[in-house]
């Protein structure tokens, strides 16, 4: 036996400390490189998988880590001293497939079949890192073949050690893409993946169940500047610090895809409604324990006058970082969880279906505040889950509107002061929008018309722009709903009295222009409000007009809350044009005819050449872009060329005893 070799070992034998024993991984790591012996390499492995020291009580992915880093940086080593021109003393004489065996015979029954995947974990991730084509035809098979039926059979017998399963979670993250699409069906996802949730969301080598984020708020403090501290020495960002550098929390990007294929691909349906449940009870942990948290009570446009610099420098963008990778893991997860329920007859069922949606939807309402604070509600992965559970659990009135009650919020009626609270306000107008027209006519106004009744308000905070949209989407969707039509009845006059109180401030352009445009269609016959409240168009258009004669031509401030709606901001005056013009394809063809040259003298009357123009192409794209039906576009064709409409637009005001001719004809005072 190598004399160093025996040193290493006896030192290994008498280490009774794992830190001491921990020490002796590097030397094992070159000695293990170095070795040409196949039966002292042999021998070597089998002593660092059995060495009990090694591997303290309960398991912890960083002491699995040096492990695994000792095989992966030996592979590394051997590659290297095979290309390089070292002496032969230093380096094993053995070919590197002569070399591979030998260490996966090290993985004998002296060790648990746990330990065994960190070895061939190391070996697949090295040897595929720098891309090494000298091993021999079918070893690369073998290993993988080796590392998934050593991982079924250890996450089998997960309870002979206190977490040994979360050792083999951390190898089959890393792994899990070197795999190929044979080897990957062999892994036993029914019992991989609630081992796989608990391990991310719960163990302590993950996110334990988000409660440190609560702790942070006795760490949170007053500055001298008066604004929110959170020190960067102190124990509650240490605990954040460390909970982003665990294993599993850096690697959450890869674990959330690997979670996803497990729900793909496990065949008890049962589990994936176990998943969904385990993901609620976590987020709902989570967003309580935000609550907890000062940094909670802060908006996020009021940051820079709530923190002070080492927080919003230092401390809070760490913790930032790991809330986004989280909403990212959960949101992929829900992702597969509904593919599946679209494609399995099982969990489609009634009995699964309204359940698995209402309880994702419930999982979006918890983690709103940080998918709200990062954008990701556009992203295609959020779209698609908020869409899909809203669809699926809109085929059950019933559990619509139970679901509806339970979201509500806690004071109907008001605008609550607690940053949160107005967020969880937002999140329920936005999903209760899609709910309206299945909902009834007493559920629709007792809860979604009160609920966005406070922020309607025409002198509500400007602040809140986009929540001020939210609720009169909600209000249009209930006037437009069919079983609504008594209640539109009433509420419609009252609702364009507040639309023109509400612009410019605090309603946006874009909103007015859409509600207004809303209205006039919803008035338009045969509706009941138009057989009720047959001139409700008219009178509409009439206040618009009037409102123009009195508006302002100062360009309108952008709103930094909303997205930039137009490259050329707009004014008051130009806003209240082109929602007449937006409302023109819905009026009866003799109302329309009676607006068609008001709304030619209008743009005459708008001062500023650029948004003159802009409103010229606006009704030009209103008359000829398809939006009119046939009939009315008809009207439009002979105003625009027989009724002198293209001068009006274009030059402005006729002299009354001026007629009109076609192209080409004689005048009445020529000779001919």
């Amino acid at each position: 036996m190598d004399r160093s070799l025996a040193t290493l070992l006896r030192s290994l034998q008498t280490s009774d400390h794992p830190d001491d024993a921990a020490r002796l991984l590097p030397v094992a790591t070159g000695l293990l490189s170095r070795l040409s012996n196949p039966l002292n390499i042999t021998l070597l492995t089998s002593q660092l998988l059995s060495n009990d020291v090694l591997y303290p009580i309960p398991t912890e992915v960083a002491r699995c880590r040096q492990i695994f880093s000792v095989f992966y940086t030996a592979v590394l080593r051997l590659i290297e001293d095979k290309h390089s021109l070292a002496q032969e003393h230093t380096r094993s004489n053995l070919t590197v497939t002569e070399w591979t065996t030998a260490v996966v015979h090290g993985a004998n029954d002296k060790s648990p079949r746990w330990r065994h995947t960190l070895l061939l974990g190391a070996l697949l991730l090295a040897f595929q890192s720098k891309d090494f084509e000298g091993l021999a035809s079918g070893l690369k098979n073998k290993l993988e073949v080796a590392l998934v039926v050593a991982s079924n059979l250890a996450l089998q017998d997960k309870d002979a050690e206190p977490n040994c399963e979360l050792a083999v979670v951390f190898v089959l993250n890393n792994t899990f893409p070197l795999l190929s699409d044979v080897h990957r069906q062999q892994i036993s996802y029914d019992v991989l993946l609630p081992i796989l949730v608990d391990a991310t969301f719960f163990s302590r080598e993950g996110l334990e169940h988000g409660y440190w984020l609560g702790v942070i708020d006795y760490d949170v403090r007053p500055s001298p500047e008066q604004k929110f501290n959170w020190n960067a020495n102190s124990t509650s960002f240490r605990k954040v610090t460390e909970i982003r550098s665990r294993n599993l929390v850096s690697g959450l990007g890869a674990l959330s895809r690997f979670i996803a294929h497990s729900i793909e691909n496990v065949h008890d349906q049962s589990l994936i409604i176990y998943c969904v449940n385990r993901l609620a009870e976590f987020s709902r942990t989570f967003a309580t324990a935000w609550r907890q948290n000062k940094l909670s009570e802060v908006d996020t446009k009021e940051e820079s006058q709530c923190l002070d610099q080492e927080t919003i420098n230092k401390t809070f963008p760490v913790l930032l970082q790991v809330l986004r990778d989280t909403m990212f893991s959960v949101v992929i997860s829900l992702r597969s969880v509904l593919g599946r329920v679209l494609c399995d007859r099982v969990l489609a069922s009634d009995s699964n279906c309204p359940g698995i949606a209402m309880q994702s939807l419930h999982i979006l309402r918890d983690t709103y505040f940080i998918a709200h604070r990062f954008g990701l509600t556009s992203s295609s992965q959020y779209v698609f889950v908020n869409f899909t559970a809203i669809d699926i659990l809109s085929q059950y009135p019933l559990q619509s509107e139970n679901f509806l009650d339970s979201i509500r919020p806690v004071d109907l009626g008001r605008i609550p002061p607690h940053p949160l609270d107005r967020l969880q306000d937002l999140f329920f107008l936005n999903t209760a929008e899609h709910f309206t027209l299945i909902l009834s006519p007493q559920t629709n106004k007792d809860l979604l018309f009160n609920a966005a009744a406070p922020y309607v308000d025409p002198q509500g905070d400007s602040r809140l722009a986009e929540i001020f949209e939210a609720a009169h989407s909600v209000v249009l969707a209930i006037l437009a709903a069919p079983q609504n039509a008594e209640l539109a009845l009433t509420m419609v006059p009252f609702y364009v009295e507040t639309l023109l109180q509400s612009f410019p401030k605090p309603l946006s352009p874009r909103q007015f222009r859409l509600a207004i445009r809303s209205v006039v269609r919803l008035a338009a016959p045969p509706s009941a409000v138009a057989v009720s409240m047959p001139h409700t168009q008219a009178v509409v258009l009439d206040l618009l007009r009037e409102r123009m004669e009195h508006a302002s031509e100062d360009l309108l401030p952008p709103n930094p809350d909303l997205p930039i709606e137009n490259s050329q901001p707009l004014s008051e005056k130009a806003v209240l044009l082109l929602a007449i013009i937006d409302c023109l394809s819905f009026l009866p063809v003799p109302l329309l005819e009676e607006h068609l040259p008001l709304a030619a003298e209008l743009l005459h009357k708008i001062g500023n050449p650029s948004q003159r123009i802009q409103c010229q192409r606006r009704l030009w794209d209103t008359l000829s872009n398809g939006e009119m039906d046939v009939e009315r576009a008809a009207t439009c064709v002979t105003w625009w060329t027989s009724r002198g409409g293209r001068e009006h637009v274009l030059y402005g005001d006729q002299p009354e005893d001026q007629d009109f001719s076609m192209s080409g004809a004689l005048q009445f005072d020529n000779k001919l």
